[in-house]
Parts: structure tokens; sequence; C-alpha cells
């Protein structure tokens, strides 16, 4: 009766056992993978905020497929501001996730059964709605050696008459690491020899811990390169559903996709319109939560830094940006019994480095963005755990 693609194992794994009966038995734990900025005391413009979606001019219904011109104008607006970058609105397509970005892209450019090459480590989304598009992913490691790159001969291997395109994270989840200068040029006429489009993720562009704006793949005009970012991490508003495909390459190119995008979003009509004429107050509290969240997120690297120098077991690996640390520690056992370790020991939550597809064991990753203090006490009874 159903499908195959959504044939996927749902039983639950030792792991989300172990975390069900911690809750369960009312354990208070110490989050240290929290994701929803909504729920970790930060501070937000609520007046502005629910203000800006009673605009009188949601009660009028006007499809526009690609999304209104004046939010398409506000998302331009942010990436001139921002990232000194200049989009032509009419090569952005509004969406409502980054999610749908992804699947309007991989049915934009993929056959059923043709590849994408997806990074690893990096965040388990991609599976998922790669099967929904009866698209299948092939990895390319990054390596790190004090930082992490990209593995060039691993993409050339990885290539094969099927595959249409190159999956960027930038910076990466969980790894927080930026696509190099360099590594763009090579990228570039790695896709350009394979005639493959680039897929750029970068909802976790604006937070580079050392300040320095980073180059936005959105003003890549020497191959084409569909880049998705949002309001869920941009201004950390993950609940008003707000997000975008820009399309950026050669002309001809980039008029031949968007042409069929248009297509697809006018199947879907997804967007709302309060959200739409929103947009242009909810992109502005990005200048109040950002610096609330890298403070948050430097001071706990720091006290991370901290506690780890009085020990010799466990290391961070180096990370640019993002809101997530990946903690190297003894592969004594795996990934997986760690974090129920520490769980069931200390009541401190932590994913295991395979919900992220590291290649061996002795990771754990760990957010940033958790309330300071709770943030210390976790790192300490980890530590004391890992240590043991």
């Amino acid at each position: 009766m159903f499908s195959d693609r959504t044939n996927w194992q749902l039983s639950p794994n030792c792991f989300t056992q172990a975390l069900e009966e911690a809750r369960l038995g009312g354990k208070k734990l110490l989050d240290l993978s929290a994701s929803n900025p909504t729920r970790i005391g930060l501070h937000y413009d609520e007046s502005a905020i629910l203000g800006a979606l009673a605009s009188p001019k949601s009660i009028d219904y006007d499809p526009q497929s690609k999304g209104l011109r004046a939010a398409r104008e506000a998302v331009a607006n942010y990436y001139r501001d921002e990232h000194a970058a200049h989009l032509d609105p009419e090569r952005l397509v509004l969406t409502s996730s980054t999610s749908e970005g992804y699947s309007y892209v991989f049915g934009l450019l993929c056959n059923p059964g043709d590849e994408l090459l997806v990074p690893k480590p990096s965040y388990p989304l991609f599976d998922f709605l790669a099967d929904l598009e009866d698209v299948k992913l092939v990895p390319y490691p990054l390596i790190y050696d004090h930082g992490w790159q990209m593995d060039f001969p691993s993409l050339e291997r990885a290539l094969t008459p099927r595959t249409r395109g190159v999956v960027i994270v930038h910076p990466n989840n969980p790894t927080g690491s930026y696509v190099q200068a360099h590594e763009l040029v090579l990228l570039n006429a790695f896709c350009r020899r394979h005639n493959l489009a680039l897929i750029v993720d970068e909802v976790f562009l604006d937070y580079a811990h050392d300040a320095e704006k980073r180059r936005t793949f959105a003003a890549n005009e020497d191959l084409l390169t569909f880049t998705l970012s949002g309001l869920s991490k941009i201004s950390a508003l993950p609940q008003m559903k707000v997000a975008w495909v820009a399309a950026s390459g050669p002309r001809g190119e980039v008029d031949t996709a968007m042409s069929r995008l248009e297509v697809i979003a006018d199947t879907y009509l997804s967007m709302n319109a309060p959200m739409q004429w929103a947009m242009p107050v909810l992109l502005q509290q990005r200048q109040s939560i950002q610096k609330q969240l890298m403070d948050r997120v430097l001071a706990n690297l720091s006290e991370l830094d901290h506690q780890l120098a009085m020990q010799k077991t466990c290391q961070r690996l180096n990370v640019e940006g993002g809101w997530y640390a990946v903690l190297r520690v003894p592969a004594t056992k795996s990934d997986e019994d760690w974090a129920i370790a520490l769980l069931r020991e200390q009541s401190v939550l932590v994913h295991p480095g395979h919900f992220y597809d590291f290649p061996s064991d002795g990771y754990l990753v760990l957010s940033l963005i958790t309330p300071e203090e709770e943030f210390g006490r976790g790192i300490s009874g980890a530590l004391d755990q890992l240590t043991l």
C-alpha cells in the first residue's frame, strides 16, 4: 500500500529510548543539544514582530508564484546591507522553509534515480528530502587537519554519469567550517568541468565567530548556483516559516532555471501573505537577535575551552561559525554509548557524532546556544564522565 520512498526505519534507537526514559523519570536535564532559539532566554521585540503580522494588505490575495515583490526586495536588501551582494529580486523564490527550497531544487535538477554529492559530516535532513524526491545522495568527506577542508579527490571519485549537483553547507552544521576562497575557485572549476550545479545552504552564514563577513554564494556568478537561507537562523524565528532560494550564475542558465522554478512554486504557492508582508520587519530583528546569540555562543565557547584546558582526554575541533561545537572524546566506546552514559550518569544531553554521519566513533556534538550557566554545569558533568 505504501511507497518505498517512505519505508524508513522508524523504531527508536537506544539513545532515543534512554532519553525518553530520563524524561519519563522526571530527570532535570542539562540540555547541551539545544537548537530552538525561541526557548533559550533571548529577548525578542514582541510588539514589532506581532505588529508586523497585522498588515491590512494581508486581506488581499495576490498569488505571485515567486513571492510578493516587496518581500523579495526585503531579502535582496538584506544581502546588500549584510553581505554587499546585489541580488535581483526576480532571481529569488520564497518558500516556507529551506526544506521546501531543497525539494524545489532537487526536483528542478534531478530525474528519479539521479545523484547529488553531499558533505559528511553534515546535518541529517538531506536523506529524508532526497528519499521524497527519489534522488540518490552520494557522500563526499570533509577532512580534518588543523581545520576542516573539502576533499576534492573524493569529489572526483564520487562522480557518476547520473550526478547532477554538489550540496554545500556554508558554514557546515555541525563542523562550523566555511568554504574557503581557494576552495570556491576549485569548486566552480570542478562543477563547470562536469556540468554540475551548486546547492548551497547558508542558514548559519551570519554567525562567524571572528565577526568577519563571509562571502555569500548568492553572489557566485561563475556557475549555476542555488543559495538557500531563511529567518529560522538569520532572525532566530523558526516558527515564522520564511525562507528562500536565490539563483545566480550565467544569465542563460539562470533564466531557464527561474522559469522552471516559477512553475514549481506556482504549483505549491505555500507562503502566506502575513509572513510576506512582515518580512522587512522580521529581517530587521536580526540586528538585536544575532548579537544576543553571538554573545552566548562566544561565552560558551570560552567556557568550554577553559574547562577543556584542565584535562587532556578530550578536545574540541576548530570551529569558525554557527551554533555548534564538536568534541573529540575517547573512542573507548561508541558515540551513542557515551551519549547514553552522560544522560544516565550526569543528566547531560548531547548528540552522538553518528547523528551527523561522522566517519568513526569519538565525536560528540554540543550546542553553543544553551543558557550559559546550564552550559557550564553540563560541560563540567560531561567531562567528569568522559575523563573517568
